[in-house]
């Protein structure tokens, strides 16, 4: 049965993005755009960002990860490096971070290259997480076929016991992907759908600078 969404709209109308007011460098107007939207919306996982990847299956794929530091010029989240994303940036390091804020109406899309991060960096965020958190990843050998919920839950549980007193250990196979931007697009919603777009693009012969431009919605 055919569904129509072509009724669902929405006027956009909290904002304006004009090119003369952004900043020079990218990362300081999505520190800001990042720091708005979680002072004034607590309850919104600011955080959450979709990152995609190009499968190696050749598929682009797509999945909602936490950015979890963030500094001048990188961008960094935790996993399991031989999950599904972690094959795919060995295969081929070239990602995107797309982060949706309808509350105020934003997006921001970022392009750029992922490395593992320090084993340093690695083990002080992986100490910093609950010890449930912990041991579940442990537990999960993560994108791969599990033979029922019960069995993840009952490994979680032995693991539980044998580390009840002692410390959990950052696996080799787990760690952090920093990102360096390539690209930023900032969106901000505008009535009529005529959108505000301004990309930086870094300058590679200057990879200090960023060249700016507005885009057509």
């Amino acid at each position: 049965m055919k569904t129509n969404l072509g009724s669902y709209r929405k006027s956009y109308e909290k904002h304006i993005l004009t090119k003369a007011e952004t900043p020079d460098n990218p990362m300081v107007l999505f520190k800001e755009w990042f720091h708005e939207i979680d002072e004034n919306f607590p309850k919104v996982e600011a955080n959450a960002m979709t990152l995609s990847t190009i499968g190696v299956s050749g598929f682009p794929e797509s999945r909602i990860v936490l950015l979890k530091e963030m500094d001048h010029d990188s961008l960094v989240f935790f996993t399991n490096y031989n999950s599904n994303k972690g094959k795919a940036i060995a295969k081929n390091p070239n990602v995107c971070l797309s982060f949706f804020w309808p509350e105020l109406e934003r997006q921001v899309i970022i392009k750029g290259v992922a490395n593992k991060t320090s084993s340093d960096i690695s083990d002080s965020y992986f100490k910093s997480r609950p010890k449930g958190s912990r041991i579940g990843a442990l537990v999960s050998n993560q994108s791969e076929e599990v033979e029922s919920r019960d069995s993840l839950d009952k490994k979680l549980v032995e693991l539980s016991e044998e580390y009840a007193d002692k410390e959990v250990s950052r696996p080799d196979w787990w760690g952090g992907y920093k990102v360096t931007p390539l690209e930023f697009e900032f969106w901000q919603g505008r009535p009529n759908r005529l959108h505000d777009r301004i990309l930086y693009v870094l300058d590679q012969a200057k990879t200090t600078n960023w060249l700016k431009k507005r885009l057509s919605p």
